[in-house]
């Protein structure tokens, strides 16, 4: 079994009525307490397996899950279990889920870990105690449980809140859970989340209360992928590394690393509706001022961040004065209001749905050669964005700042589509371009955030004279960061572009 399932969490001001919505009509609600476990050495956590044992009202059930093809897609088998006496908790037995997607899974985290199923010894880890009202509805062509969940998670004496909306597939297609999932958004204050009970609970046992940042990974395509599965991948990828990173930033995560991530898995995001147009003509022209204003939103307070804890240490050491910044007049939104923002909100739900295949991809697939096809306008992307950066590098130092910026968006742009579409190709030699293209991505992210700073200590100077200091100190290791950035781009013009013809 497949599980398909949105989960978001709940303004605690309006769990009344999100909890109100979801009992209309004929629902039912239900107490669920459960307990997990795992072998004393996190063999199956390793393998990203969950297994518990759960009391639903009078019955028992042991589950296990694993980690399907994303964040929204998992395995899933339940086992009813038969008790002798009623209130005796029954013990969780791993060949319960023999024969099964999952239990195949357990047999591999047990084979990893050098244990035969017999004599792996469970522990319970951390549990739940949840109040769950639930609601069938049909909608589009799909039968749809809603799940509103009140209680806590427990680790020894640690506890977590649980306030939080689940909406499931039970049948049918996702899209119509997905539309479904927007009118609930449009409605009432939910985001994404998709931490589960289970990671809340692992966290707790190690006395944790985030996870660590996620960071991108390259997607998995073959040589013979069409321009749709492509495009699916490439976003499915993005999503990866952005929803992981949004939950963590809606919770309210201080770790600066986590809005970093985000901001990477945006700004590949962007380059992939961008330059994979091609693959996806129904890309709706909404979706890019709501990325485009979570992106600059958190990146402002990135470069604050990066003034105060880098750039302003090095003025100091250089024998420059302390600043008094500036301040906007109005509050900026915290990392959290922006990820939690209905736009944004909507356009990942958009988004989850553009990585659903499409129906009329089988027609497309037996004509010709797709892959060929889809490979066609990826060459032309790189090798106009590679010519581009080439073109400008051989005069980078005589640039404008806004020039030379652009540069920077354009060797983004084309190394994020190189590492997006370098399984389609040679991969050996796309590695070597791509290795050639860090210094000059590096040494130009360099240059733009000294750039950003100068502006930003020519604002504070109109308040506070100390600041000249800085914008003269950074403004005379500009020119030598620019030479160093076209001697960086002239080694990249001769690295071997992997998408031509050898």
């Amino acid at each position: 079994m497949t599980e398909f399932e949105l989960k978001f969490q709940v303004d605690p001001r309006h769990r009344a009525a999100v909890e109100a919505a979801v009992a209309r009509g004929r629902s039912r609600q239900e107490r669920l307490q459960a307990r997990y476990y795992d072998t004393a050495d996190g063999a199956l956590a390793a393998y990203r397996i969950v297994l518990r044992i759960r009391k639903e009202g009078r019955r028992w059930v042991q589950t296990a899950k694993a980690a399907g093809d994303n964040a929204l897609h998992r395995l899933e088998h339940n086992v009813d279990i038969p008790t002798a006496r009623a209130g005796e908790m029954p013990l969780p037995r791993l060949e319960r889920h023999a024969g099964t997607p999952v239990g195949e899974r357990i047999a591999q985290a047990l084979d990893a870990a050098s244990v035969a199923p017999a004599e792996a010894l469970l522990v319970p880890l951390y549990g739940t105690d949840i109040r769950r009202t639930t609601r069938e509805l049909r909608t589009g062509d799909a039968l749809v449980e809603l799940a509103f969940d009140r209680g806590e998670v427990r680790a020894g004496e640690r506890t977590h809140p649980v306030c939080e909306l689940e909406i499931e597939l039970k049948s049918g297609s996702p899209e119509s859970v997905l539309e479904l999932a927007r009118r609930w958004r449009v409605r009432y204050p939910l985001w994404l989340d998709t931490v589960s009970k289970a990671e809340r609970g692992e966290r707790l046992a190690r006395d944790a209360v985030y996870g660590e940042a996620v960071h991108a990974e390259a997607p998995a395509l073959g040589k013979k992928a069409t321009g749709p599965q492509v495009f699916r991948t490439v976003i499915g990828t993005c999503l990866a590394q952005i929803l992981p990173n949004a939950s963590e930033v809606a919770a309210g995560s201080p770790d600066p690393e986590h809005v970093h991530q985000l901001r990477i898995g945006i700004r590949r995001l962007r380059t992939a509706l961008r330059e994979m147009a091609d693959f996806a003509p129904a890309i709706d022209p909404a979706w890019e001022p709501a990325l485009v204003n979570a992106f600059r939103a958190l990146g402002r307070q990135r470069d604050r961040e990066h003034l105060e804890t880098t750039v302003q240490p090095q003025i100091e050491a250089a024998g420059g004065p302390p600043v008094n910044w500036l301040r906007p007049a109005e509050a900026e939104p915290a990392a959290a209001d922006v990820v939690r923002d209905l736009p944004f909100q909507l356009v990942l739900i958009s988004l989850i749905a553009a990585t659903l295949p499409d129906a009329p991809e089988a027609a497309e697939t037996a004509a010709g050669d797709p892959a060929a096809r889809a490979r066609k306008p990826l060459r032309a992307r790189l090798n106009k964005l590679h010519r581009q950066v080439v073109r400008d590098g051989r005069h980078f130092e005589t640039l404008a700042p806004e020039a030379q910026h652009r540069v920077r968006k354009r060797l983004k742009r084309l190394r994020y589509l190189g590492e997006f579409v370098a399984p389609m190709f040679d991969e050996d030699v796309a590695g070597r371009y791509l290795k050639a293209l860090k210094p000059a991505q590096d040494a130009l992210g360099t240059h733009n955030d000294a750039a950003v700073a100068m502006d930003a200590y020519r604002e504070a100077a109109a308040q506070d004279g100390n600041a000249w200091f800085a914008v003269g100190w950074l403004s005379a290791r500009q020119p030598q960061s620019a030479l160093e950035c076209r001697a960086a781009l002239d080694r990249l013009a001769k690295a071997r572009r992997f998408w031509k013809p050898s």
